[in-house]
């Protein structure tokens, strides 16, 4: 049994975390893609916690089998990409860092998957950075974790919502991001693209609507079928999201009315005040998002290192397994944790 200080609420039993649908697309498997890798290094127990507000956030903690529980260890906290649940890409990556010795927590971002959060699918990105700062208050709760060695892996969104964070939380120690994405520079590109009122107006509108009973709607996110005519963006997000491959219990697609809360979001503002922190951006050599890691790393002041994956594009990070690289992800939390 664990020892604990706080005393978190556990769920009861470990759930199946390989939740693919059969009747959906096999995927493209190549460079080994692995989104539902399991250890047999590697014990995985479901958790929850609150946040500061009160919010229960529900993740996953990954220990490696062999951990001595009578000292205390580097721990590592593993957020999704956008959208995303704890079950695409984080638990790969959480998985894969406790086989390399650290304790690993995956998570579902407040308002997806089993975390707190109404109405569903909404984005809070303020919310979303105090996430990175809730487990790392779990993390204090147990006692074979190093308080002062906490670190990060923000894999796309997650890599700008924990950056927000780690600007006023220095127990954030070290922080890896995966595939970047500023999600306030992507929301305020669509906005430029319609014109500077006509997305604020028209959200306006819709939220006007729904108080009157008007049914939810949605927007963005990767979309429900493709053909021959789709754009290179939409084939690489649906291959993930819609197929076996990675599709799990999420949509991808915010509702409107709360996208519109990222214009306001400026993650890589005040990068500089995260130093002396390390921080480590790898991103794929060909990815679509390759200039957000460049931005972030022109942001931030030393220590500072950008790594672009030869042959890689975004969503390979995601889970192709041979092309993520894994050492160097070991190497960094080893030397700065």
């Amino acid at each position: 049994m664990d020892v604990e200080k706080n005393q978190p609420v556990y769920f009861e039993g470990v759930k199946n975390v390989d939740s693919r649908n059969a009747d959906l697309p096999t995927g493209d498997q190549s460079h080994s893609a692995d989104n539902w890798y399991t250890s047999d290094q590697v014990n995985m127990k479901p958790v929850s916690f609150k946040n500061v507000y009160g919010m229960k956030i529900v993740g996953n903690l990954f220990t490696p089998k062999n951990l001595d529980k009578s000292r205390t260890h580097p721990a590592l906290i593993v957020g999704t990409p956008n959208g995303a649940v704890k079950e695409q890409a984080a638990n790969l990556y959480a998985t894969k860092m406790a086989e390399l010795g650290f304790i690993a927590l995956s998570f579902d971002q407040m308002f997806w998957g089993e975390s707190d959060g109404s109405p569903r699918n909404a984005m809070a990105p303020e919310i979303y950075s105090e996430s990175f700062s809730a487990v790392a208050d779990y993390f204090e709760s147990l006692e074979f974790v190093d308080n002062d060695k906490i670190g990060v892996i923000g894999i796309c969104a997650s890599g700008s919502f924990s950056l927000n964070e780690a600007k006023v939380d220095s127990r954030l120690k070290a922080i890896a991001t995966i595939s970047l994405t500023d999600m306030g520079a992507v929301a305020r590109g669509m906005r430029d693209a319609m014109g500077k009122s006509a997305m604020v107006d028209d959200t306006s509108k819709e939220r006007t609507l729904e108080n009157s009973g008007k049914t939810t709607e949605y927007t963005s996110g990767t979309p429900e079928t493709i053909d021959e005519n789709s754009d290179a963006f939409s084939k690489e997000f649906y291959d993930f999201y819609r197929t076996q491959r990675g599709a799990a219990a999420t949509t991808t697609k915010p509702t409107k009315t709360s996208f519109i809360k990222l214009l306001n979001f400026y993650s890589l503002q005040d990068l500089d005040t995260v130093s002396p922190r390390p921080l480590l951006f790898i991103a794929g050599e060909n990815a679509i998002s390759l200039g957000f890691s460049e931005d972030a790393y022109a942001a931030a002041t030393e220590p500072k290192e950008l790594y672009k994956v030869p042959n890689a594009g975004h969503v390979d990070l995601y889970d192709r397994t041979e092309l993520i690289p894994f050492d160097k992800l070991n190497d960094f939390f080893n030397a700065n944790l």
